[in-house]
C-alpha cells in the first residue's frame, strides 16, 4: 500500500499525459488542435475549429483528468499531501505530456478539474470567476489570467491547508507563464475574442 502511496502521482501524471483534444480531434475526424489555429490543445481552440461538441467534449475530457486523479488519491491513500501532488501532477502531465512530445495544453479545464475534486466550492468560485469575466469582457485567455491570478486566495480561504495553498501557486504561476503569447497579444490588441474565429 506505501508503494501505491508513492506511484500515486505517477499515474496522475500519466492519465494527465492523455491530451483530450487530441483525442476527441482524431475521433471526430478533425484536425489535429497542434496544426490549426491557436496550435493549443485545449478546448477553447477546438471550438474555433471544430465546434461546439468537440469543444465541450474536449472540455469534460480535461476536467476529469484533474476530478479522476484526486479521487483515485483520495480512496487509495487520503494522505493530503499524496493528494495534492496527485492532481499537480495531473496538471503538469497536461501541461508536459509524456504521450504527445511534451507539449501539451494550458491546463485551465484540468487544474479546475482539480480543484473541484479536492473542494468544491474552491471550484465553484473558480469557474463563476472564469464565467463573468469571459462574458463581460469576451476574452478567453483573460479569464483564465484573472482566475488563476486569484485561485490561490480562494484556496488560502477555504483549504489553509501548506501544501494545498504551494500547489495553487505552482499552478497559478505555470497557467499565467503558459499563456504568455496571449498576453503579448492582449498588449498588443491581438488577441481573438470568445467566438471569433481564426484563419
Amino acid at each position: 500500500m506505501i508503494t501505491w502511496h508513492y506511484l500515486l502521482p505517477v499515474l496522475a501524471y500519466l492519465l494527465g499525459s492523455v491530451s483530450s483534444a487530441i483525442v476527441i480531434s482524431r475521433v471526430m475526424g478533425l484536425a489535429d488542435p497542434r496544426t490549426v489555429g491557436s496550435r493549443n490543445p485545449g478546448a477553447t481552440n477546438v471550438l474555433r475549429y471544430g465546434g461546439k461538441t468537440a469543444a465541450v467534449l474536449t472540455l469534460l475530457g480535461d476536467l476529469l483528468k484533474g476530478v479522476l486523479a484526486v479521487l483515485l488519491a483520495r480512496w487509495i491513500s487520503g494522505d493530503p499531501m499524496i493528494v495534492a501532488a496527485s492532481g499537480f501532477a495531473a496538471f503538469l502531465g497536461h501541461l508536459l505530456p509524456v504521450f504527445h512530445g511534451f507539449k501539451g495544453g494550458k491546463g485551465v479545464a484540468t487544474a479546475l478539474g482539480v480543484w473541484l475534486a479536492i473542494n468544491p466550492w474552491i471550484g465553484l468560485a473558480l469557474a463563476a470567476t472564469w464565467i463573468v469575466v469571459a462574458i463581460v469582457l469576451r476574452y478567453s485567455s483573460l479569464a483564465a489570467l484573472i482566475t488563476a491570478a486569484i485561485a490561490p486566495l480562494y484556496v488560502y480561504w477555504w483549504m489553509p491547508v501548506t501544501g494545498f495553498v504551494m500547489m495553487s501557486i505552482a499552478m497559478s504561476v505555470l497557467l499565467i507563464a503558459r499563456h504568455h503569447r496571449n498576453i503579448r497579444n492582449l498588449l498588443a490588441g491581438k488577441e481573438s475574442r470568445i467566438g471569433q474565429r481564426r484563419s
